[in-house]
């Protein structure tokens, strides 16, 4: 009887896992799908041409990706936020990469947390570069996060950015304001999540708030990435986009639509909040929300989700604002 029970639990087990990378392969080849359909993200990748230049980059609507270079997991649903590369990412319309460095060895190493997503930033800066080179009318805004675990190091987190950006300076746009598209054309705009002590260095996101709606410098952000009711978390993402589409030009709103749910034992779940979140801004972005929704940060970015928000910069009628005030650097 026992065997029995063991079998049963072993077959349930097996099953469960089958099910769960069953999903995972499907929402892969829907990714997939959806990728060809529309171009392969061809269609966005140029949608900043489009834009006039004197626009402040403020008061546009920006897909961003949550932890873009997180492809990899040690079990489904932990760790992977993107099913699209960096270079697919950016020719898919994503003009916001959130970028986790472990600083290893006098370099950076992308992660999600704990978990090695087998990429070096130095890898994710030829991508950018490169697709800036072939694409000058657009820009990309990068936000730059430390993360714990560093080792074997000899010089700080900022001097490893530092040799890194000196490498490619005409790319980057380091300036603590917030510029037109003009200005940011053909360049990586820094929004700086770590301290640094040789300022001005990019948009200044040290007073970074743990999962909660806050203001910092000229950001103003929602990032709830603790979700025990996926309602909630939809009710705080719709709120910073009714604050975004009534700004004036001298705040950046950057609105994360990701999280993680407490799933068996505890284990956080990304798809738990992705895939119902991801449904409602579908369904929610061109119906519910007119006006301009600042940067929205995805979790599995297609080029579906990212066309429904750089394409409400035409849907819109609010006439914009052009540059923003000019504000002494923090």
């Amino acid at each position: 009887m026992a065997k029995a029970g063991f079998v049963l639990v072993g077959r349930m087990f097996l099953g469960l896992r089958y099910s769960i990378d069953l999903r995972a392969a499907t929402r892969c080849w829907v990714a997939g799908l959806c990728a060809v359909a529309l171009g392969a993200g061809a269609d966005g990748t140029n949608w900043m041409g489009s834009v006039d230049g004197a626009v402040a980059l403020s008061l546009l609507s920006i897909p961003g990706t949550h932890n873009s270079a997180a492809l990899h997991e040690p079990f489904p649903g932990t760790a992977k936020c993107q099913l699209l590369s960096l270079s697919a990412q950016l020719d898919a319309g994503v003009r916001f990469l959130d970028m986790r460095c472990r600083h290893m060895n006098d370099a950076f190493a992308l992660y999600h947390g704990s978990v090695d997503q087998h990429q070096r930033f130095d890898e994710a800066l030829s991508t950018v570069y490169a697709f800036l080179e072939n694409n000058p009318t657009e820009c990309v805004v990068m936000g730059v996060t430390g993360v714990r675990g560093g080792s074997n190091t000899t010089r700080t987190f900022e001097e490893t950015f530092d040799a890194y950006v000196a490498k490619n300076p005409d790319k980057w746009r380091l300036s603590a304001t917030i510029p037109t598209l003009g200005e940011a054309r053909g360049k990586i705009v820094l929004l700086r999540r770590f301290c640094a002590t040789a300022l001005p260095k990019g948009l200044a996101a040290t007073g970074w708030r743990n999962n909660t709606t806050f203001s910092t410098g000229r950001l103003r952000v929602q990032d709830c990435y603790r979700v025990s009711d996926n309602d909630a978390k939809w009710g705080r993402v719709a709120n910073l986009f009714e604050e975004s589409s009534k700004a004036g030009p001298d705040t950046l709103f950057i609105n994360y639509t990701s999280g993680t749910r407490s799933g068996w034992f505890g284990i956080p779940s990304v798809t738990a909040v992705s895939d119902e979140i991801n449904r409602r801004l579908e369904t929610g972005l061109p119906a519910d929300f007119p006006g301009w929704h600042g940067v929205v940060v995805m979790d599995f970015a297609n080029a579906t989700r990212t066309a429904l928000v750089y394409e409400n910069n035409a849907r819109s009628a609010r006439p914009h604002p052009q540059a923003p005030p000019t504000l002494d650097p923090l």
